[in-house]
């Protein structure tokens, strides 16, 4: 219990900078309870996830600008499409999908590592219509369904589409994709709890900690700047692709 308490804190943490807190929180939870349904994991997961995520959306609305126009329908569609994604949990067998998200974790370490200006200051030029309107549709629905279904690395991934697509420096980014974030685990966490899949008891008690967390990582992201959150980003891409190359390499 202890040691999935300290996850959540971390988790909180990292996902409140620039995400991929699943990584940390999943692994603990199928780890403490090897019996426990993959869905249930994803569930209660998403309990602590919502609370996290929902409080280091506040603290970056209140202390920088977010995009609304953006970020506002985005996590609209968010919300319905990530259920949808949680409804089809367990249905996509995992060697199905893992090596299509280690490749794009790949490509994405890659086109950050070998762009060092990147996300480092904002480029206002990208912000067309057009382009607002692909983000809206990549984060809102594609990464939205993502969340749903399989989850570690949504954060990762909504900063980075922020970023390329409208221009955003990594720390306007990540502050929309924490707002986007908080649509896709309620969504999410909906379907779960319909369908009996939260431990609402562990949950709620790693929610509590998920929030103590966030608040943490995203005063540090404010403080710290772009810079830093494009550090975090690379060690977290980095880890997921590890813990991924990991699974598929054991499946194998």
């Amino acid at each position: 219990m202890t040691t999935l308490l300290i996850a959540a804190a971390l988790a909180g943490g990292v996902d409140a900078v620039v995400g991929g807190g699943g990584l940390l929180l999943l692994p603990a939870l199928l780890v403490a309870a090897p019996g426990v349904p993959v869905a249930t994991a994803l569930g209660t997961n998403k309990l602590a996830a919502i609370a996290g995520t929902s409080t280091a959306a506040v603290t970056f609305a209140r202390r920088t600008r977010v995009d609304w126009a953006v970020a506002a329908p985005a996590a609209v569609l968010a919300v319905g499409c990530a259920g949808v994604g949680a409804a089809l949990a367990g249905s996509v067998p995992a060697q199905a999908y893992r090596p299509v998200v280690l490749v794009v974790l790949l490509l994405v370490a890659l086109f950050v590592a070998v762009r060092p200006r990147l996300g480092t200051v904002a480029v206002p030029r990208r912000r067309t219509p057009v382009r607002v309107t692909a983000a809206v549709g990549v984060t809102g629905v594609g990464i939205a369904l993502y969340d749903g279904l399989i989850g570690p690395g949504t954060g990762t991934f909504l900063v980075l589409a922020f970023t390329v697509l409208v221009g955003a420096d990594f720390l306007h980014g990540s502050a929309m994709a924490k707002v986007v974030n908080a649509a896709t685990n309620l969504g999410a966490l909906a379907v779960f709890a319909a369908t009996g899949h939260v431990w609402w008891g562990l949950g709620l008690a790693m929610a509590v900690c998920n929030v103590a967390g966030a608040a943490v990582g995203a005063r540090l992201a404010l403080r710290r700047g772009a810079g830093f959150v494009r550090v975090v980003l690379l060690v977290v891409v980095a880890a997921l692709v590890v813990k991924l190359g990991y699974d598929q390499w054991s499946a194998g």
